[in-house]
């Protein structure tokens, strides 16, 4: 493939990143089960002449903590999979010293099926499901961070950053203007930084915690804005390193403050007619729109092992602090698990609070969508509307991941719409992940345990 052919596949920003200069690397890359990129960077005069490159499929096999998990799926043998361009998902990384891209790949066997443990590939077959039903799930994400001052000792508490005003940053300003100008020029870097990659960026403001940065998405498809959250949890940690700082995507990174979540709005247009099917020709709520609200609450507990993957995402679920504790939905209400927005009829949609930003946004996506489908399928109502403060209501959620594994492994409906393979690797990965937690002593219990028990 010539130079000019794959410049012609590529998205309009991308090509006035490179605007006439010498490209000189291109990240070939893929999300593990975690979310992070794993992959190969090679020359760009190389990368033009294959349309395709190998790495084994172990890489789905790997935890968070770097980790190699036995294979559930028998022999490890590691075979070579096949990785292909998604020429649609080119992108500067304006970060670099020289000139490179990044391309997301599409994971396939040998004989060219779908991998099905592949995060993008379980999100593509979720899509699949609704577009056999004549559907076209609609999404749009929210993101939030913090920025924390740089933590080279893991043993050491996490905190905020210094702002330009020379104190740390403050928790309890939401959406103060001022508490933003603090570390704007991380800020000015991650717009810079979004407009080099053709991103379109909502809106950016200050969250109620200390340091902790909210960036809304405009609504689209639902892989290629898992795509763009790929690519923006790099590109905002970046931008935290030109200035001295860090930026983190975990659930609950300080103590006391509230925690970070990847708020997920879904709508579903049906493909012939163009409407929201939430809503009626006349205006009025639909019943899809109800069975969409029951889906989330009947098969949400399933799915939480993917919306809160880690023992420290489940710190995020306390009370009073804008984090849901239940199932519970309502209008307008932002202490419910389910909430929907004020909107026109055409923008009708359910917001899921319960994931947090530490989730594979693949997968976050992949499971909330999976709830609403099987809503739609089953056609079941929902519980009442809750209308007061959904906090003084029971939890209905799992306390940690052993048990959302628990619930994970029990539910039929769910894995045969995630795939039986993926849910059996990703089940692993993640026991064994828990299992290595458990092995370590904390703080608290040398504090509390060494010489009062």
């Amino acid at each position: 493939m010539s130079t000019t052919d794959w410049q012609d596949r590529i998205p309009q920003a991308a090509r006035d990143y490179i605007a006439g200069r010498r490209l000189d690397e291109v990240e070939c890359i893929v999300a593990d089960i975690a979310g992070v990129a794993r992959g190969k960077a090679m020359p760009a005069s190389k990368f033009v002449h294959q349309d395709h490159f190998f790495l084994p499929n172990s890489i789905f096999l790997q935890s968070i903590t770097g980790e190699w998990v036995d294979n559930p799926m028998g022999a490890f043998t590691e075979p070579d999979m096949i990785l292909t361009p998604d020429w649609t998902t080119a992108a500067a990384a304006p970060w670099t010293a020289d000139i490179t891209l990044m391309i997301v790949h599409d994971a396939y066997d040998q004989k060219g099926a779908p991998i099905p443990t592949a995060p993008r590939n379980v999100l593509k077959r979720i899509q699949k499901l609704y577009e056999a039903e004549g559907w076209r799930p609609i999404v749009a994400p929210e993101m939030e961070f913090f920025l924390v001052a740089r933590n080279l000792d893991p043993n050491q508490p996490v905190i905020p950053p210094m702002g330009r005003s020379g104190r740390r940053a403050a928790g309890k300003q939401a959406y103060s203007m001022s508490a933003v100008d603090e570390y704007g020029k991380v800020i000015d870097d991650i717009y810079d930084f979004a407009e080099a990659q053709g991103f379109e960026i909502d809106g950016i403001l200050q969250e109620g915690g200390a340091g902790q940065v909210e960036i809304n998405l405009a609504h689209g498809d639902a892989v290629h804005l898992a795509d763009q959250i790929f690519y923006f949890k790099r590109l905002i940690r970046e931008a935290a390193l030109r200035h001295d700082c860090f930026a983190t995507f975990m659930a609950k990174p300080i103590e006391g403050e509230p925690g970070s979540a990847m708020h997920i709005h879904q709508s579903v247009i049906d493909t012939e007619t163009g409407r929201n099917i939430f809503s009626t020709p006349e205006g009025g709520e639909s019943e899809q729109f109800l069975y969409a609200i029951a889906g989330l609450q009947n098969h949400l507990p399933a799915v939480i092992a993917l919306l809160a993957p880690y023992v420290n995402s489940y710190r995020r679920y306390v009370p009073d602090f804008s984090a849901p504790i239940n199932l519970e939905w309502g209008r307008d209400n932002r202490t419910t698990g389910l909430r929907v927005p004020i909107s026109e009829p055409s923008g009708r949609r359910i917001e899921n609070r319960l994931a947090g930003m530490d989730c594979n946004p693949y997968l976050g996506l992949a499971a909330s969508m999976a709830c609403v489908y099987l809503g739609l399928k089953e056609k079941k109502l929902p519980k009442p509307e809750c209308l007061g403060d959904a906090y003084i209501s029971d939890t209905e959620i799992p306390y940690n991941l052993g048990d959302a594994l628990d619930l994970f492994a029990e539910n039929k409906a769910m894995r045969e719409v995630l795939g039986e393979d993926f849910c059996i690797v990703y089940e692993a990965v993640k026991r064994n992940e828990y299992k290595e937690f458990l092995q370590v002593i904390s703080p608290w219990e040398r504090e509390h345990l060494l010489l009062n028990v």
